[in-house]
């Protein structure tokens, strides 16, 4: 009984998800400037395929705002043909980031830049449904709905969103935002309400997605043309699927496959790219209302996949007659329930570089697009961690190893770029004995700044007759301090020669 709830919930949360996607992929078809059948292709092949051999059950993928922005520019110089030979070769490049495991650095993500993406995604999900509200004149202009229209429409978001927050209360029978797809759309039909339709925005009748090869020149001229947009779009499509990924992993406490998303969303866009799709990527709007209504296994997007290509094929009259009003409701409650609103009790709790980094990641995302908000915030949490460690760097005086002749310090922190010049102003030759030895037991040389702020040092102690000798060098730092050797004469611990091959399994501190 308990297998059959579960196929159950998966179908109904599928369903939702098809229903939510149809909208989704028309909008973002307009967005890339191709025909709507382009984008609801794209839903389906990307969705169904990931949702099969992805690294993540329970994720749904689709064509999306993202990597439409970028695509409006390559069709509107060079035509859709080019826009799936894009998609092809961003396939390729997404395949290859799979098999040579690049998904693992979605780590170098800090959290946030995490939380900074939910939040600016989860904005960016809520204006964009503000689109809805607006409607073509006379002379063929988007302006704002007026009047009796706009109080319907508001009416029936507001509808929508009080049937979703109190049906959970009621039963578990049905997925909340299905019911209130159901309840509205019943509603609109029987009273007669002129409410804007699915239909309203494009027709989504179509028949099943054939082979079309891109019709594109194979030479060098065409590779020139789509080679920087399929880069562009394969990061950002891999970007948006990994941290969509992840949140995910947070919220249903598993663990997805980075490498196998990666290629799965390769595999998803090649495929698409020969049948006349957009391409895509993970979608987080819909991961959510799949996994809020209870979608946990491959089979609720498989499901989804499947339910949209019979919307196009058997039922698009009938699909197209869904209030637009239900569907924006049911995003602004996933742009809700997708807000962290605890980031705001942190913000006076975390470091105030962290809350920085923080609202700055919202606001690029909401402002430009994620991969540039994601690198941005990236970027400032490395620096910042640069600068922290830059200022922890100091020495101590050894007194059991320091006579009148010899005097012994010892390192505590990391030599890299940014600690260089404290570095360098810890140490006055004018000041020390004929000898003298650094013990680098707590610290480590992490690049070429740090290697060359040594070789300065002992510059200086030559030119002032003292011999510096280096004291527990971890076998990656002696790797490191090879060009030094002609400089720096070793302690009689030491190994003379500083050629030796990086073994992480040295005990730190240990003498070598």
């Amino acid at each position: 009984m308990s297998s059959i709830k579960n196929y159950r919930i998966e179908i109904l949360s599928g369903l939702t998800v098809a229903l939510a996607l149809v909208p989704e992929a028309v909008a973002f078809s307009f967005i890339a400037g191709v025909q709507p059948l382009v984008g609801l292709y794209a839903a389906f092949l990307v969705g169904l395929i990931t949702a099969c051999i992805g690294g993540r059950p329970g994720m749904i993928s689709g064509a999306t705002g993202a990597l439409a922005v970028v695509m409006v520019s390559l069709v509107q110089q060079h035509g859709v043909e080019y826009l799936f030979a894009a998609v092809v070769l961003m396939g390729i490049f997404q395949i290859l980031f799979g098999v040579f495991k690049f998904g693992k650095f979605i780590r170098m993500v800090p959290y946030p830049v995490m939380l900074g993406f939910v939040n600016g995604l989860a904005i960016v999900i809520f204006l964009a449904q503000f689109s809805q509200f607006k409607v073509i004149n006379d002379a063929g202009e988007f302006v704002w709905m007026q009047g009796s229209m706009l109080y319907l429409m508001v009416f029936l978001v507001c509808l929508t969103i009080v049937i979703i927050k109190l049906i959970p209360k009621v039963t578990s029978l049905i997925p909340a935002p299905l019911a209130a797809i159901i309840i509205i759309s019943l509603l609109v039909l029987v009273t007669g309400m002129p409410a804007r339709t699915v239909g309203d925005m494009a027709s989504i009748s179509g028949s099943f997605p054939s082979f079309h090869l891109p019709m594109v020149e194979l030479n060098l001229e065409t590779l020139k043309i789509i080679l920087p947009y399929s880069l562009i779009l394969s990061v950002i499509g891999l970007i948006e699927s990994l941290l969509t990924l992840t949140l995910i992993d947070e919220v249903t406490q598993t663990r997805g496959r980075n490498s196998r998303e990666c290629i799965a969303q390769g595999v998803s866009n090649v495929v698409t790219g020969f049948f006349g799709g957009m391409g895509g990527c993970a979608m987080i709007g819909q991961s959510m209302i799949n996994i809020k209504s209870g979608g946990r296994s491959r089979i609720s997007g498989i499901v989804a996949a499947l339910f949209l290509l019979s919307f196009i094929v058997f039922a698009s009259s009938l699909i197209e007659r869904i209030p637009l009003a239900v569907l924006v409701g049911i995003m602004f409650v996933v742009a809700m329930s997708t807000f962290e609103w605890s980031s705001f009790r942190i913000l006076k709790n975390i470091p105030k570089s962290d809350a920085f980094v923080l609202i700055l990641v919202s606001v690029v995302t909401v402002f430009t697009d994620l991969a540039i908000a994601v690198v941005v915030g990236v970027i400032v949490s490395a620096l910042v961690f640069a600068w922290n460690n830059a200022r922890t760097i100091y020495v101590e005086l050894d007194q059991k190893n320091t006579t009148k002749d010899k005097r012994t310090y010892i390192l505590h922190g990391h030599l890299f770029f940014a600690s260089i010049l404290t570095f360098k102003d810890l140490f006055d030759p004018k000041d020390d004995p004929k000898d003298v030895v650094i013990d680098f037991r707590y610290s480590r040389v992490w690049d070429h700044s740090g290697l060359k702020a040594i070789d300065d040092l002992a510059e200086k102690y030559r030119k002032e007759g003292i011999k510096l000798h280096l004291l527990h060098l971890s076998l990656d730092c002696r790797n490191l301090l090879d060009k030094a050797s002609s400089m720096v004469e070793p302690h009689p611990d030491e190994d003379p020669h500083y050629r030796v091959v990086i073994d992480y399994k040295n005990k730190p501190g240990e003498s070598i």
